[in-house]
């Protein structure tokens, strides 16, 4: 099954009326930078000193936080570690994901044109989020 790409619009869209979840698989550094209004943070790749290096604990945190039937949208910087990371969650048995393309910041498009993303296009976002949705308070709820 295909894994329906959706644009920044279209997520808030099903954040605000349907119920969605957003999931965003930046690093930690980045979201504390800036993410959509209300999204939780799961990192797919943790930056290191050489680079980013794949988060061991992904799948299990998707799992303690989120049922397999849940309402998931996922998005990252510019829709590459999103289309992964909804693939490994498609892989798990999750059902209803949505991946958001172009991310947060926004991407090229295969035709050379920019694809605005979820911060150009003004959409809600904030710098700080509940302890429930970082990713330290995710995984210390794991404990």
């Amino acid at each position: 099954m295909a894994i329906e790409r959706i644009s920044p619009e279209e997520a808030l869209a099903l954040m605000d009326s349907e119920g969605f979840s957003y999931v965003d698989v930046r690093s930690v550094e980045e979201f504390d930078a800036g993410h959509p209004r209300g999204a939780y943070n799961i990192p797919l790749l943790h930056l290191g000193p050489y680079g980013p290096s794949p988060n061991p604990d992904f799948l299990k945190v998707m799992d303690h936080a989120f049922p397999k039937d849940a309402k998931i949208v996922v998005g990252c910087q510019s829709g590459g570690r999103s289309l992964q990371a909804a693939a490994l969650l498609e892989r798990a048995g999750y059902s209803q994901l949505r991946e958001q393309r172009a991310g947060f910041q926004g991407c090229r498009a295969p035709n050379g044109q920019v694809e605005l993303g979820w911060r150009p296009k003004g959409l809600p976002t904030e710098n700080i989020s509940s302890p429930e949705r970082t990713w330290a308070g995710l995984k210390e709820a794991l404990k």
